[in-house]
């Protein structure tokens, strides 16, 4: 079942869910919209071969605070991204994350990505540019997460390596 903006505000209200800050256009019909935070990271270009087993993606990239300029995502370029807000997931609820339609509209992509039953962090976004460049801003709605409730509390809620992460976090290896 998807939550309405009303189970939303019960959940929040009740501190089930935290999302922080929390504004007051956040909370939308059926979901929430979270913001850009202020670090990107790119991959370089450079020849760095990414290995799955070690994961040293952070040697291909690399990351700057942008300010009220704002941060060009280039055609075709592959971009992490960090919200804004830290969100922390009972483990009743499962996030489906989507880009907002304005942006997709703009030509940038996400891949299909969930927020886990018992998450807690900033959500690390890749962002994917389409055939024009694209300049995007530090807390801008840029992403919009609709709740599901599971039939029953999840048995192990998330406890992965990404748990408490802080700002854009490359992947890390198993």
């Amino acid at each position: 079942m998807i939550l309405s903006d009303w189970d939303i505000r019960v959940y929040l209200e009740k501190k089930l869910l935290v999302i922080d800050p929390l504004y007051p256009d956040t909370v939308r019909e059926n979901g929430v919209d979270l913001r850009f935070g202020y670090r990107f990271c790119r991959f370089k270009g450079n020849n760095v071969v990414i290995d799955t087993k070690t994961m040293n993606v952070p040697e291909a990239l690399e990351c700057i605070d942008v300010d009220g300029n704002g941060f060009l995502v280039k055609p075709y370029e592959h971009v992490l991204a960090t919200t804004l807000e830290w969100v922390e997931l009972p483990h009743d609820l499962v996030g489906l994350v989507n880009l907002r339609s304005s942006f997709a509209r703009a030509g940038l992509y996400i891949p299909p990505t969930v927020i886990d039953a018992g998450f807690k962090g900033n959500v690390t976004i890749e962002l994917i540019g389409g055939m024009h460049p694209v300049r995007v801003y530090p807390e801008q709605r840029f992403l919009h997460v609709v709740f599901l409730r599971t039939s029953s509390p999840v048995y192990k809620p998330y406890q992965g390596k990404y748990q408490g992460q802080v700002n854009v976090t490359p992947p890390k290896p198993d």
